[in-house]
């Protein structure tokens, strides 16, 4: 399979886990949305909005909030989840918004499954003079030795960054002469308590895990089912304390 066949079947995968994706991603904090959002912030766009874990947090932090979701399943999730939100099926590329229609446009863990530079001059198109293009990407924390240990031998263990293909697009690169300020960098760090069940959920939301044949998917869960198992066995403890970090990026619109 090619590299552009696979990051294409990847990107639309998400669709066919969508209650799943809704009950085991955790979102991001609320914190990052002090330093995303611009002071006085009133109309949000939340681009690849998914089934809306950081639409929730915007609803309660801006009077107006559009959600745009390209895929129509996850974007049904969305709508009845998030009622307080505008939901639209649309791509980052092409919003139905009007120009400078928008004080901030934001997103989260999505920014790697666009085109970047049509995305941000798509962003650049709908933001207001000093509105702020926000992306931000929130998981479990890979390279945390205890997780590391927790996850070996389960197939789903932390992996080298050269062979992660999508590590090193956790960047915004700006196309040049966009109008936008140089890219800010701020990172959260937190632990979030799961269930073993939880986690085995969880794993079973990502990409690389969804488009695996149903073999494959049935020996990964008995893997990770049987490390989480050992780890609590080990620890004494009946939950995991989970490693967890949202690395966000902010740049800001010039007028």
């Amino acid at each position: 399979m090619t590299a552009p066949h696979d990051q294409a079947r990847r990107a639309s995968s998400f669709g066919a886990v969508a209650e799943d994706y809704d009950r085991f991603r955790p979102g991001p904090p609320v914190e990052a949305l002090a330093w995303l959002l611009p002071y006085g912030c009133r109309d949000v766009v939340d681009i690849g909005a998914g089934t809306g874990a950081l639409t929730r947090l915007l609803v309660g932090a801006a009077p107006r909030v559009v959600a745009a979701e390209p895929d129509s399943r996850m974007a049904a999730v969305l709508a009845h989840r998030v009622p307080g939100a505008g939901v639209v099926t649309a791509r980052a590329e092409e919003l139905p918004l009007r120009d400078r229609s928008c004080d901030a446009v934001v997103g989260s863990s999505m920014w790697h499954w666009v085109d970047e530079e049509r995305a941000a001059l798509e962003a650049a198109r709908v933001l207001r003079p000093g509105g702020v293009l926000g992306i931000l990407w929130s998981g479990w924390d890979r390279s945390d030795p205890a997780l590391a240990e927790l996850l070996a031998g389960s197939g789903l263990a932390a992996r080298p960054a050269d062979a992660d293909p999508h590590r090193h697009r956790r960047q915004v690169r700006l196309p040049a002469g966009a109008p936008f300020s140089e890219v800010e960098t701020h990172l959260l760090q937190w632990t979030l308590t799961v269930t073993a069940s939880d986690l085995v959920g969880l794993a079973g939301t990502y990409s690389g895990f969804i488009v695996l044949p149903e073999t494959e998917k049935a020996r990964v869960r008995r893997e990770l089912t049987d490390a989480v198992g050992r780890h609590l066995a080990n620890t004494g403890a009946s939950e995991i304390e989970l490693p967890m970090r949202c690395l966000c990026r902010r740049a800001v619109r010039g007028d």
